[in-house]
């Protein structure tokens, strides 16, 4: 077997360190599962255990690798990561999507991913430059919900809206022209829920975009961390039905 590099966007395959995020990569896509590593020290632990007599029922290998794991994780105390191959998946037509626009924090982006399965929501966009969502610490801070989504990633919206013109599209900015609820208690099946950059975020040309939506808020704030806006607005566009 050739040799682990170290992750960098280019590789073909990433890694999905620790034990919930191993165990969602090999249950929900075995198939591209290239290797389990494991720490020396989790062996007798029992998410090792359970992790290893899955690989070897799906025919994975393992290799016990502290070393590859401690550069992975960036901590000692990594029991497992998956290896595997990048999968991106088509997006529905037909489903609801969630669109990040040049979302730069990989904590933010793994968190959304998370939330987002948590709401229902399968279809993630992501528009570039952002965060590569294969990156091993977006994985981690999905808790392995990306291996349940289907995500894409676009050149530019312009390129991700010509895929999907019929998707009603929802902008969230602060000077949105409508409030959030009032949006949502009208919205279509399916649509675009569009969130932008956690310090910019949309652009001013998004208010030509569908129908710019604004989450109500006091004036004590300027605005809300960009992955509690992300919540907020899925969980009002799920309530519709």
């Amino acid at each position: 077997m050739p040799s682990l590099e170290a992750y960098r966007r280019e590789l073909d395959y990433s890694y999905a360190p620790g034990l919930y995020p191993s165990l969602e990569a090999m249950t929900k896509h075995p198939e591209f599962v290239r290797r389990l590593l494991i720490a020396s020290k989790g062996e007798g632990h029992e998410g090792v255990d359970k992790l290893c007599a899955l690989a070897e029922e799906k025919r994975i290998r393992i290799e016990t690798a502290d070393k590859a794991l401690s550069r992975i994780s960036g901590k000692d105390n990594c029991f497992a990561a998956a290896v595997f191959e990048k999968c991106p998946r088509a997006l529905s037509a037909q489903d609801d999507h969630i669109v990040l626009h040049h979302i730069s924090d990989q904590g933010n982006l793994g968190t959304i991913l998370r939330t987002a399965l948590g709401f229902g929501y399968h279809d993630i966009a992501i528009i570039r430059p952002a965060a590569d969502v294969y990156d091993p610490k977006v994985v981690r801070a999905s808790m392995g919900a990306i291996f349940s989504l289907r995500v894409t990633e676009y050149s530019g919206f312009s390129e991700y809206r010509q895929e999907f013109p019929h998707l009603a599209a929802y902008p969230f900015m602060l000077d949105g022209s409508v409030q959030m609820d009032d949006a949502a208690a009208e919205a279509g099946h399916p649509c675009s829920l569009i969130f932008g950059n956690e310090g910019s975020g949309l652009p001013p040309e998004f208010q030509q975009v569908g129908q710019p939506v604004r989450i109500p808020s006091s004036d004590e704030v300027d605005s809300l961390n960009l992955a509690v806006a992300a919540a907020i607005g899925m969980y009002a566009f799920r309530r519709r039905g």
